[in-house]
């Protein structure tokens, strides 16, 4: 009779464990070591800063790239859009430049947002870039350029479409509350629409060379929602991999139980309190963040960051192990945003002096107590650690814990020395009364 009580109990524990050991069953085209991962992500761990770029017909409205969703537009009243999108002053080795200079090592492109409108010449849809005014694939143009100066590629897509006649409405459609188009879905087939992603995916991976990242966006299962299922991600992931096997793939097909699923998170438009982790374990992940609110172009948006403020974004994301892609939406002529322009130059301006203090860098070792109003970062292979300080003290700046530890202080954007004494467990640094001449100043402190 005990054995009968306890049956359900033990029944629902092996449900349970069946569950745990399916979503972490791998499938045999997705089996590597963590050595091999370690080695495919190399330099992702190393960059930290790439540039996310948002443009696409949105450009024109200019109320944010969800302005379809917002102001349920239909695919009717947003044709004029695509009827008349010319960016006549589109130069793509410019937007390179302003990208290199500003110390960014990558960038990710939309391909296609959630519109559906393609920037490259698909031949899987007459909603594309050769199909307008300016009648030329702008994505071939941007990636020759991007990699002339030395950045790596990547690539946004969206799973959405809300352009694309087999895409069911949902909840976050434009024409979620069109009866019409809400009757329509019975008529749709959802499996020639992830035919459709296979199909520009392998596009998108074999006609422009090596891709380094590729950024997916995004899953919302549930009711009204969509979720691997519909996009059949696993098979679709099996492709990318097996088109490009180096890629590094975000986190947002649905297949967050699994381990093999996803390279990396991608918390968006906010800053991880800490060192991200999955079931207690610290993970890879990239925050994307924008200039402003909105990432496509908003000519009356107003809340822009300042440099300082970004700068100790991306501080702020490499000590907590982290890698920032900060956002521009270029205007639908072609052209970066003159307050996104300033702002590149400003962080350029910064990274000219510091970025030995980001490339390479990563959170501090446990030993090492972070100062009031500062930020540390940490490179294992050199030995060294960037106190960056935030809010520039009044003639010393103690180090809690560090005697012994350091062999030579200095201020990183001249180089000038940092003279410093032991007192008891700590090391008291002697700084100039007046703050360095930069944004946020660094001091490199050069461990025993």
């Amino acid at each position: 009779m005990k054995i009968i009580r306890k049956l359900p109990a033990i029944i629902l524990l092996f449900i349970s464990l069946s569950q745990v050991l399916f979503a972490q069953t791998r499938p045999a085209w997705a089996n590597e070591t963590d050595a091999q991962k370690e080695e495919r992500m190399k330099w992702w761990h190393n960059d930290h800063f790439g540039m996310f770029i948002h443009w696409g017909l949105y450009s024109m409205p200019a109320r944010h790239e969800w302005v379809r969703n917002h102001e349920k537009i239909s695919n009717e009243e947003y044709e004029k859009y695509f009827n008349n999108f010319e960016p006549d002053l589109y130069n793509p080795k410019e937007w390179a430049r302003k990208a290199k200079e500003a110390g960014m090592k990558y960038f990710v492109i939309t391909t296609k947002h959630h519109e559906g409108f393609c920037l490259w010449d698909s031949k899987y849809t007459d909603y594309k870039v050769t199909n307008t005014p300016i009648k030329r694939d702008l994505l071939k143009e941007m990636v020759d350029a991007f990699r002339a100066e030395g950045l790596k590629v990547g690539f946004y897509y969206s799973l959405i479409d809300w352009h694309h006649p087999d895409f069911p409405v949902d909840h976050i459609h434009p024409m979620r509350d069109n009866a019409e188009a809400r009757a329509a879905n019975s008529k749709k087939d959802i499996k020639k629409y992830q035919q459709y992603l296979k199909n520009q995916v392998t596009e998108l991976l074999t006609q422009f060379g090596k891709i380094d990242e590729l950024w997916l966006d995004f899953s919302y299962p549930g009711k009204d929602g969509k979720g691997h299922e519909d996009w059949d991600s696993e098979n679709l992931l099996k492709i990318i991999r097996k088109l490009q096997p180096g890629i590094i793939v975000n986190d947002r097909l649905d297949l967050g139980d699994t381990d093999w699923g996803w390279d990396f998170k991608s918390p968006e438009q906010f800053m991880p309190k800490e060192w991200v982790s999955e079931k207690g374990k610290k993970v890879n992940w990239e925050t994307c963040q924008t200039f402003s609110g909105s990432w496509g172009y908003h000519r009356d948006e107003t809340s822009w960051k300042s440099v300082p403020q970004l700068i100790s974004m991306l501080i702020e994301t490499v000590s907590k192990g982290g890698n920032l892609l900060l956002n521009v939406g270029p205007t639908s002529r072609g052209l970066f945003d003159v307050r996104a322009d300033e702002r590149l130059k400003g962080i350029g301006e910064w990274m000219k002096y510091n970025s030995r203090a980001i490339y390479g860098c990563t959170a501090a070792p446990a030993g090492f107590k972070k100062p009031d109003n500062s930020l540390l970062t940490y490179n294992a292979d050199r030995k060294r650690l960037y106190v960056h300080v935030l809010e520039w003290p009044i003639d010393v700046l103690s180090l809690d814990g560090y005697k012994g530890k350091v062999k030579y202080a200095q201020i990183l954007n001249d180089g000038s020395e940092v003279k410093f004494k032991e007192e008891g467990e700590n090391l008291v640094l002697r700084l100039p009364v007046k703050k360095p001449d930069t944004e946020v100043p660094v001091i490199e402190l050069i461990l025993e």
